[in-house]
């Protein structure tokens, strides 16, 4: 925030801090532009953090003739699973298959209308067969995944027992998971930032609101944006020659505060459980589980860590309401793991968290929310940007992102870039290609890698289950934590946390310093898997809010403040109930 307000001018300024928007920071950052960078909220407080953790290339898309997207999202996958190896994972995916040519006269109406047409139809072995075939063409250049395999009902029930007895067939293919969304994009943000450290032309806040803006019409000084900080109610002037909006399914409530309004945006709404549930955990045995829904939906139930992920509903969403998962979205997913886990119980008692985000899609008019491309283009309004060193101006430029997907990020970031250097009329110096993200540089490759860099970072204090803990976290800036945590040792040793042995008080000081906290929940939210796991307690916020309390410079108000907030976010966006011990 001081970096911003101490120089209140550069040549782009970024609205919208989800993983597109802070993908694009940072490819700007590398290509030495000055940039900044406003969200909001926290960083991957949207759609980004609600989205259904998967990296993927979208097998389905492939009924709606989305080629294009599907050949550059399986190359990003393959691309991610290198460049970002301490959070994205290959994952094993089984579709369960109940019959063997239904919906084959069905698909090709699907494919040309994009519209369901009558009663769904199930997809049988021959279409996912034709499909999965496809996806493996695609998929062949570029990557070390296996193609997919068919299994009969005996092999497939072998492997996965729990499943429903009826099917006929099973499919196995690999795609790719990414279990910290949160932390990804803050490595790909901070990435950014020290690309641009060394004259300060990256910077980024968070909790940063766009209010107005006022073109300056040939001033050869772009046009000035009013902006606010949210934590203080504080407002500021900023001024900037190009303007990217990536603030997702808010795009047109975006411009429309910049004085151009807009009708691009159709967002629909997907929610998720989160489940602590042993039995069903086992019974996916690693796997994703993959599959259509009896109204034609398609689902998925996948293990993350110890804990089961069941997602997503897909419906238009109103912007003028927060997005929620509602009960009967509830009663959908506990439907829809009976389907093919028909002898496993499961009631609202396993759910430990909740999640809804809006998909930043294209407005759709009578397109059915299934059917609508998940694809994105760039929309360009304003005037123009002067040559270098010169004046006359006519505002700024401002490009409007619609649609993305997180898989695709990164090449989508370096396509809005490349219109952001072409309206500077500046050239690309780095391609982020093949540039490795934040801890994933030099991150073991092998489970013996990992155990080796686990042993050689224990020490008297660290055990390996915290070591072990510290790299899930952070990748290989494990290691700069580290040495943070070490800094002190001798005069203040560092101890865990009464109330969790995941955090200790050093690492709570070294998130405060080093990530933009600006409340306590981002913390249980986004900075760990806290809360998503469930394991928020009253014992925990009321000790998380104390340790910030000093770098942070939370007064005893403020900390209850906090406290309070934190219980009203994890209570009516994510269905968790937490009492706070003593305020």
């Amino acid at each position: 925030m001081q970096k911003l307000r101490s120089r209140r001018n550069a040549q782009v300024l970024i609205i919208g801090g989800g993983i597109n928007g802070v993908g694009t920071f940072r490819d700007l950052a590398l290509q030495g532009v000055d940039v900044a960078l406003v969200e909001r909220g926290d960083y991957c407080q949207g759609a980004s953090g609600a989205s259904s953790h998967m990296i993927h290339g979208g097998i389905r898309y492939l009924e709606n003739g989305e080629f294009r997207l599907v050949q550059e999202s399986v190359v990003e996958r393959n691309r991610l699973l290198r460049i970002a190896p301490h959070y994205v994972k290959p994952l094993q995916t089984t579709i369960p298959i109940f019959s063997t040519f239904s919906g084959v006269l069905a698909a090709p109406l699907r494919f040309l209308t994009h519209k369901q047409q009558g009663a769904p139809q199930e997809r049988g072995a021959f279409l996912i067969k034709l499909g999965l075939s496809m996806y493996d063409f695609f998929s062949r250049d570029g990557g070390s995944v296996p193609r997919h395999q068919f299994r009969g009902r005996k092999r497939a029930l072998a492997e996965l027992p729990r499943l429903h007895p009826g099917i006929k067939y099973a499919a196995t293919y690999f795609d790719a998971s990414v279990h910290n969304p949160e932390r990804l994009t803050l490595d790909v943000l901070q990435d950014g930032e020290k690309a641009g450290a060394p004259g300060g032309t990256a910077r980024a806040s968070n909790y940063v609101s766009l209010v107005s803006m006022e073109g300056t019409a040939g001033s050869g000084t772009g046009s000035r944006v009013r902006l606010r900080d949210e934590l203080t109610g504080e407002l500021f002037d900023f001024t900037a020659d190009v303007i990217v909006n990536t603030t997702g399914a808010w795009v047109d409530l975006t411009n429309e505060a910049m004085g151009e309004a807009s009708s691009f945006m159709g967002g629909t709404k997907g929610s998720h459980i989160v489940l602590d549930h042993p039995e069903l955990l086992a019974a996916c045995n690693g796997r994703e589980i993959f599959f259509e829904h009896t109204d034609g939906r398609i689902v998925l139930i996948y293990p993350m860590g110890d804990r089961v992920l069941v997602g997503t509903t897909d419906v238009d969403a109103d912007m003028t309401e927060d997005a929620v998962c509602t009960e009967s979205e509830i009663d959908y997913f506990l439907e829809l793991i009976g389907h093919v886990f028909p002898d496993i119980a499961v009631d609202r008692e396993r759910i430990v968290y909740t999640f809804s985000g809006v998909r930043p899609l294209p407005k759709h008019d009578a397109t059915q929310p299934g059917f609508v491309s998940r694809d994105y283009r760039i929309e360009r309004r304003g005037g123009s940007v002067p040559a270098a060193g010169a004046a006359g101006g006519s505002g700024a430029v401002v490009l409007s992102l619609v649609g993305g997907k997180w898989t695709t990020f990164r090449a989508l970031a370096e396509h809005l870039s490349d219109d952001v250097l072409a309206e500077l009329g500046l050239e690309r110096k780095v391609s982020t290609a093949q540039l490795a993200i934040g801890g994933g540089a030099g991150f073991p490759d092998s489970e013996d890698g990992v155990q080796r860099w686990i042993k050689a970072h224990m020490s008297a204090g660290r055990d390996a289950d915290r070591v072990a803990g510290l790299l899930t976290r952070y990748g290989t800036r494990a290691e700069e934590v580290i040495n943070f945590l070490d800094a002190s040792a001798a005069s203040a040793p560092d101890r865990l946390l009464h109330s969790t042995r995941e955090l200790s008080v050093r690492e709570l000081e070294f998130m405060a310093q080093n990530e933009q906290i600006g409340h306590l929940v981002d913390v249980l939210i986004r900075r760990t898997s806290l809360a998503f796991r469930g394991l928020v307690t009253g014992e925990l916020l009321n000790e998380v809010a104390g340790i910030l309390s000093g770098p942070l410079g939370w007064e005893t108000p403020r900390r209850a403040s906090e406290i309070s907030h934190a219980q009203e976010v994890l209570n009516r966006f994510h269905g968790a109930r937490v009492h706070s011990l003593v305020a």
